[in-house]
């Protein structure tokens, strides 16, 4: 006898799915209704777990919905739409709704293919989140250097650079940072909740310095305003709040520590008796932040006079160009799109048999000829071990002639 895998679905879980899809369509129940010759009250019963959907019925549902059927019946983490979440904040404008909704559509199924790649493996991203910090009534500045230190310290950076940001913020805090290829006046897209966490979609299409700006300026959200959804982008405010304040401040004191800025200026004066634009740009790229962003903080520690940036553009100093003249590497652009823990969960489940190369390349938002050479880049980058190595315990390993 055939088996109906609608018989065993869990119908709480397929109708919450449905009902999500049919509102990221903008249909009504009514109109999916009449997509499978149905009343509203039967919709109304199939969403709510209360009406067992019949094969057929799923096929058009899918269809109009722009899924595939495998959406709907593998099982999978149910995730809180987002875009409810975001309401507020597309009552701003419904042009902003309408540019920025797709990139939260595609964070939003990112992380909930994330929880699903957690559960098939049964590796959660372990979390090491602080409490959310209490800001109110603080000075802005003193607010924000105040976490910035207390971060740095919980998560022992000193007062040294952040070469690896990303990285630290998804392995030692927890977080699920993405990269998306968003239109060049999007930054950032923060999101929390109690299932997923603190997830971000980062622009994939800035330069390095300014997505590491970004992260920065997205974990401040999570920090003071966690339960806050925000999107970023240029000329958003006429006036910024105080968070958007807060979280700004924050970047730069995270970045670029008060006391080990100071500390290397005062170690290139003394030793060419001046500071030099050579040393403002080999400053900058040691801290991974942008010259005009390293100019303004250091005049705003009132160890560069102010309007040093506008002198230097006035006599036409350009930064690319000089950066090669001292060579001085670009800050290497990470290329992976999705975070670390996320594709070494992907391609374990591939090599395991747990997910087809199909699925794989979903995961991985690209078609499977690109899943291919991933898959391969990430075998080879986990290669030179052998698989009995791997659960070794390093501490019980005997030094040779002992």
């Amino acid at each position: 006898m055939t088996t109906n895998i609608l018989d065993n679905i869990d119908l709480r879980a397929l109708g919450e799915l449905l009902q999500q899809s049919r509102k990221k369509c903008g249909m009504t129940q009514a109109d999916a209704a009449k997509i499978i010759d149905a009343a509203r009250t039967t919709m109304i019963a199939i969403e709510k777990g209360e009406r067992r959907l019949k094969a057929n019925e799923l096929i058009k549902l899918a269809r109009a919905y722009g899924r595939s059927v495998s959406d709907f019946v593998r099982s999978r983490p149910v995730v809180q739409p987002f875009e409810v979440q975001f309401r507020a904040v597309y009552q701003r404008s419904q042009e902003q709704q309408a540019q920025i909704e797709p990139f939260i559509l595609h964070l939003e199924e990112l992380c909930q293919n994330y929880l699903e790649l957690e559960k098939i493996m049964d590796a959660p991203l372990p979390r090491n989140y602080p409490l959310e910090y209490q800001v109110t009534d603080m000075p802005i500045k003193s607010a924000a250097e105040s976490i910035a230190v207390a971060e740095r310290h919980r998560l022992g950076l000193g007062d040294a650079p952040i070469s690896q940001l990303r990285d630290i913020l998804e392995q030692d805090v927890g977080l699920r940072i993405f990269y998306l290829q968003m239109p060049q006046k999007y930054s950032e897209v923060y999101s929390y909740n109690e299932q997923v966490g603190c997830c971000m979609a980062i622009n994939a299409n800035h330069p390095e310095e300014r997505r590491r700006w970004s992260m920065a300026h997205g974990y401040l959200h999570f920090l003071a305003h966690r339960q806050k959804p925000e999107f970023h982008f240029d000329g958003q405010y006429q006036r910024f709040p105080e968070n958007e304040q807060l979280a700004e401040t924050f970047s730069k004191y995270f970045l670029m520590p008060t006391s080990g800025l100071l500390k290397r200026f005062n170690d290139m004066y003394r030793t060419h008796g001046k500071f030099t634009p050579t040393n403002l740009f080999t400053l900058a790229h040691y801290y991974g932040v942008s010259v005009e962003t390293l100019v303004y903080r250091l005049e705003e520690m009132e160890l560069l006079p102010t309007g040093t940036g506008d002198k230097l553009r006035d006599r036409g100093l350009k930064v690319r160009k000089v950066q090669e003249e001292l060579g001085l590497e670009q800050i290497p652009q990470r290329i992976d799109m999705m975070p670390l823990h996320y594709q070494h969960l992907a391609i374990e489940a591939l090599d395991q048999g747990l997910i087809t190369e199909g699925r794989f390349a979903d995961f991985l938002s690209v078609n499977r000829l690109e899943a291919r050479r991933i898959a391969e880049a990430l075998r080879e980058h986990s290669s030179g071990m052998m698989e009995e190595d791997t659960n070794f315990d390093l501490r019980q390993i005997q030094t040779a002639g002992k």
